[in-house]
């Protein structure tokens, strides 16, 4: 079992249906990208510029389920992942002569799968409003591990709900700071955004989460109360 890097505490504003639910997120589909004494993506990226044969696909299975995994976490599905991934790597391939630093790579990767994965969200999200489509359900068993119990996955469910209502780029920043575990910095970088601006979307989601969750609890109390007057029955 692979441990998911850098998952960062959601503290009391983030926290409003459960830490819990974003812990469970399944860590086998990220990997830790960590070899042992492997040409570092720098040198691979170099000997492809080179036209060296092999070390292009040496970049692809180091990195690409890492790119399945953030474009499954952002979409909060499996839909169309094989064909994101692919597109990505087309993409890198083709602009490999941009990348600033040979070093950077997976940084440039990520940027490139959150792009075609906006595009797909709003593409969906208007198909689904011309009454040409409906939105994906949230596919749980892509994204939690298999010992999670059903609160938590009632939990992360509402969570990718509320995702839903939101706007995309809102979706992407807060779902690479806290599915992803993203510093603020890398949030903007990958997210082609100012930090300014990436704070703001990620403060407008966390905002609606505390809402969310200050919702459910009255309902919840709303409950226990009606179920009290009726003497337990209910």
């Amino acid at each position: 079992m692979l441990v998911h890097p850098r998952r960062p505490d959601l503290g009391e504003r983030g926290d409003a249906l459960g830490a819990q639910a974003l812990v469970a997120l399944d860590s086998t589909v990220h990997p830790s990208g960590v070899h042992s004494r492997e040409l570092s993506d720098g040198e691979l990226v170099a000997a492809t510029r080179r036209g060296e044969t092999g070390a292009f696909e040496q970049l692809y299975r180091r990195h690409a389920p890492y790119a399945l995994a953030l474009a499954v976490r952002v979409q909060g599905n499996s839909g169309d992942v094989e064909d994101i991934l692919h597109d990505a790597f087309l993409r890198v391939h083709d602009q490999l002569a941009s990348l600033r630093s040979d070093d950077s790579f997976r940084a440039w990767l990520s940027s490139i799968v959150v792009r075609l994965v906006r595009t797909r969200l709003r593409r969906r999200r208007l198909l689904s409003a011309l009454g040409l489509g409906a939105d994906e359900a949230v596919d749980l068993d892509a994204l939690i591990n298999g010992d999670a119990g059903p609160e938590v996955r009632a939990q992360l469910a509402q969570i990718y709900a509320l995702l839903n209502e939101v706007p995309v780029d809102q979706r992407i920043c807060w779902a690479l700071r806290y599915l992803e575990g993203r510093k603020l910095e890398d949030v903007a970088r990958i997210a082609g955004c100012s930090l300014a601006t990436a704070k703001r979307r990620i403060g407008e989601v966390q905002r609606r989460l505390t809402r969310g969750g200050e919702a459910l609890k009255r309902e919840e109390a709303d409950e226990r109360s009606a179920a009290a007057d009726a003497g337990g029955w209910l």
